[in-house]
């Protein structure tokens, strides 16, 4: 094996004849995190993929408890880890769009903390993207070092830690968005040859035309994970020359699905499921309840278990607003029979999805089906793997499977990923599958209600909110916030057909500005047959006084019925002193039949000083989409 070089491992590691002091064997476990970036279990060997490279991760399955029903939160990495730092679900924080950064009670502490009470050590190396309002004070607290050179080997003598190491080599820049070149340099010729996984030395995802191009771009996947396992089995072998490894427990996850076109981002179980392991060392192996040594566990999990689950082992204190398991231990909470999970905006690409699973099924309900699963999102437009599919689709070289990645998204989708791992056929409309179909359905309504989902708000009314309170504390309030109404209306978007649209109509002349902003949105999902017996009453809510309506509207309005005034009322939009405003304009824009009228704006709204990364961004997929720019790094925003 070619020498890696690892900018985790600083420290001692690299300083000939530092001692480093051996952990005393007290009843506090020391806690080592492996994390690694944009992984689904399908592409790992132990989780079944003969083609797969990783002998480390594999190694640490034989030896520990393999999870296969191990989920994140979310699809994309800020609101994830905001979920796994805090250990609340986004939907309950408000932190499920990408880098949103809005504020969270004072009582809410990244969960480290709760372990530096109990004694422990605390280390990140190094990412955070904890995806929340003063991300540097909050980061302060929770870790006692969180650095590129932060390590156990900073604790005091004897002191238990916890330490988390975050390795970005499978991210999905390196398996897609960055350049063919830069991955080469990077990735493939830091392995020895025999390392290497070639580009038929695999079996492709049936979503993914199986060509010569496309394999060039998905073995890029199996070489990130292979440099990614030499880097763990370097940090294992560093934890071994500590003394250390027969005194930690070590957890190795994803922080979500696989980073490549229709995993990451995407409300389904490719974007959500992640491969998850867990290590005993003889000292600890009674903490285990599910025993050792290649152990396969079909236990529910998701990263709202981890925050309590390492307090338990630490022995501190579990706050009141952790509601996630206890996975082991004496305090060991009932397993779960069902999780929900979500996916939100992701960069400039607005989504919102809320998903059900009891590992067997995953049931997903698209709230904005209009756009499609490859939607419009620049990071991933630029890589070559997304342009390639893009050149098949126009080339007629795609079959209908492939093809429905690029059409409007049903509400639902229903998928028994037990039989259907690659989540091929949709069992919705399945009468075999009417029953499950109907309880996921209820556990979902369930969940949103109870929990109160606050990101049935749109963006531009979280920035409100949060200038005074927190989403967290703003989602209690009935009265500012009265959500079984909202979720009534939010409930009908995306089902299509004359008696739904006549009903999201009505929704238009509601009181409740975030009723009528759930009636147009839905809407949008339909079609233009159906639309033209309420033109008038779409026209008249252009005039709306809440933004998010009146922009939504103007959409519709262009799009099914050509009017002037909305192509005049979504220019100003789109070049709206609100960035929320802009990118809701912009991103209907992007799915608009018509897009020549808006050229001259858009190029204009680029241009503009103060636009965000998410406008600009979403701005140039709009001249990418017209073939007015190339899709390269170059025109990334």
């Amino acid at each position: 094996m070619k020498l890696v070089e690892n900018i985790y491992l600083t420290g001692a590691l690299l300083l000939p004849g530092i001692a480093v002091a051996q952990q005393s064997k007290t009843e506090t476990p020391n806690i080592l995190w492996v994390t690694i970036e944009d992984t689904s279990p399908q592409f790992i060997g132990c989780y079944g993929n003969a083609d797969a490279k990783t002998p480390a991760i594999d190694q640490l399955a034989k030896d520990g408890v393999r999870f296969t029903n191990a989920f994140s939160t979310g699809t994309v990495c800020s609101p994830s880890r905001s979920c796994i730092i805090t250990g609340v679900k986004t939907y309950k924080t408000g932190t499920g769009n990408h880098r949103s950064e809005y504020p969270l009670p004072n009582s809410i502490k990244g969960f480290p903390y709760y372990l530096q009470q109990a004694g422990y050590y605390t280390s990140n190396n190094r990412k955070t993207d904890y995806n929340i309002a003063n991300a540097g004070e909050f980061t302060k607290e929770a870790w006692d070092e969180s650095s590129e050179n932060a390590g156990w080997w900073n604790r005091e003598p004897g002191q238990p830690f916890f330490a988390v190491f975050n390795f970005v080599d499978s991210h999905q820049s390196r398996t897609m968005t960055f350049p063919f070149s830069w991955y080469q340099e990077k990735v493939l010729d830091q392995l020895d040859e025999e390392e290497q996984v070639g580009d038929h030395e695999f079996e492709m995802p049936p979503f993914y035309r199986d060509s010569p191009a496309m394999r060039k771009q998905v073995a890029r996947v199996y070489n990130s994970l292979k440099l990614t396992d030499n880097k763990i089995d370097q940090l294992l072998d560093r934890l071994e020359q500590d003394h250390l490894r027969d005194s930690t427990i070590i957890f190795f996850y994803a922080d979500h699905g696989e980073g490549i076109p229709r995993g990451k981002t995407n409300g389904i179980n490719l974007g959500y499921r992640v491969p998850f392991i867990i290590w005993f060392p003889e000292m600890y192996k009674h903490l285990s309840p599910w025993g050792t040594g290649g152990v396969v566990s079909s236990e529910l999990v998701d990263f709202e278990d981890l925050a309590p689950t390492l307090i338990s082992l630490a022995g501190g204190e579990i706050p009141d607003h952790l509601d996630g398991r206890i996975l082991m231990g004496e305090r060991r909470s009932k397993p779960a029979d069902h999780l929900v999970l979500s996916a939100d905006r992701s960069d400039n690409g607005i989504d919102l999805v809320r998903t059900v699973t009891d590992g067997k099924y995953v049931y997903s309900r698209n709230f904005m089906p209009f756009m499609p699963e490859l939607r419009y999102i620049r990071y991933m437009e630029i890589g070559e793997i997304k342009q390639q599919m893009r050149k098949d689709l126009a080339e007629d070289k795609l079959n209908v499977l492939q093809k429905s990645l690029f059409l409007e998204r049903p509400a639902e989708y229903l998928y028994n990923v037990e039989n259907d791992p690659w989540e091929t056929k949709n069992l919705v409309n399945d009468p075999n599958s009417k029953e499950i179909l109907e309880k996921m359905r209820a556990q979902l309504q369930k969940e949103i209600l109870g929990a109160r989902d606050v990101l049935l708000l749109p963006e531009y009314e979280l920035a409100l909110v949060s200038k005074t309170t927190s989403p967290y504390e703003f989602r209690l309030d009935d009265q500012n916030y009265p959500i079984f109404n909202v979720y009534e209306a939010a409930s009908l978007s995306g089902f299509r057909g004359p008696k739904i649209t006549e009903k999201q109509v009505g929704l238009l002349s509601d009181q409740n500005k975030l009723v009528r902003y759930w009636g147009i949105v839905g809407l949008c999902s339909q079609h233009a047959n159906d639309l033209s017996p309420f033109k008038t009453s779409i026209e008249k809510a252009m005039d709306d006084p809440y933004p998010p309506v009146s922009v939504t509207a103007s959409a519709i309005a262009f799009e099914a019925f050509g009017n002037s005034e909305a192509e005049e009322k979504l220019k100003r939009f789109c070049a709206d002193e609100n960035l929320d405003i802009s990118l809701m304009a912009i991103n209907y824009l992007l799915y608009a039949t018509n897009k020549d009228p808006f050229v001259e704006t858009i190029r204009t709204v680029h241009e503009m000083p103060g636009r965000t990364y998410n406008v600009k961004a979403a701005c140039m997929d709009f001249f990418g989409s017209m073939g007015l720019v190339p899709n390269n790094m170059k025109y990334s925003e």
